[in-house]
C-alpha cells in the first residue's frame, strides 16, 4: 500500500488570487521520486515559467536522496510539467496578454505512486486584498469558537 504525499504551498492562497486550477504531471528522475515520496520537498518559493512553448516549475527544492550516488539530482532545478497542449496554448495566452501568474498549489502522488503538482493561473493580490482575506480569516474563526460554546 503506497503511502500518499502531500506537500502544500500555504503562500500561494494568501498571496494569490486563483483564477483557475490544472493537474500537470511532472519529469523526474529515480532519486526526485524518491525524496518525494519520502516527503522531503518543498514548494513554497516556486513558481511555473513558460521556455519554448514547454512549461517548467522553477526553483522547486526537491531533498537530495540520503542514499543516492554520483548521479544524485540536483536539489534546485527546472522541472517539466507535462500538460496537454490545448491546456499549454490556454496557459500561454493568459500569461502573455492579461499578465497572470503561474503558481503551484500542491505537490501529491497518485495512487499509482506517480508525482503530480496542481498548477493554478493566478492573479497577484494588493496589500489591501491580503488584509481583507485576514479580516474574513479571523471573524470566521471567531464565529467557528461562538458556535462552538453553544453545542
Amino acid at each position: 500500500m503506497l503511502k500518499t504525499i502531500n506537500i502544500l504551498n500555504k503562500r500561494a492562497r494568501f498571496d494569490y488570487e486563483i483564477i483557475e486550477k490544472y493537474t500537470a504531471g511532472i519529469v523526474l528522475t529515480g532519486t526526485e521520486i524518491k525524496s518525494i515520496r519520502l516527503g522531503k520537498a518543498n514548494i513554497a518559493e516556486s513558481f511555473c515559467e513558460f521556455n519554448n512553448n514547454e512549461l517548467f516549475a522553477i526553483n522547486m527544492y526537491i531533498e537530495e536522496y540520503a542514499f543516492g550516488n554520483q548521479f544524485n539530482h540536483k536539489a534546485r532545478s527546472e522541472r517539466k510539467l507535462l500538460l496537454n497542449k490545448r491546456e499549454l496554448k490556454t496557459l500561454a495566452k493568459s500569461v502573455q496578454t492579461k499578465g497572470l501568474t503561474i503558481v503551484p498549489l500542491r505537490l501529491f502522488t497518485n495512487e499509482k505512486g506517480l508525482a503530480k503538482l496542481d498548477i493554478a493561473l493566478a492573479r497577484g493580490k494588493k496589500t489591501y486584498d491580503k488584509r481583507e482575506s485576514l479580516k474574513e480569516q479571523d471573524t470566521k474563526r471567531d464565529l467557528d469558537r461562538i458556535k462552538k460554546s453553544f453545542r
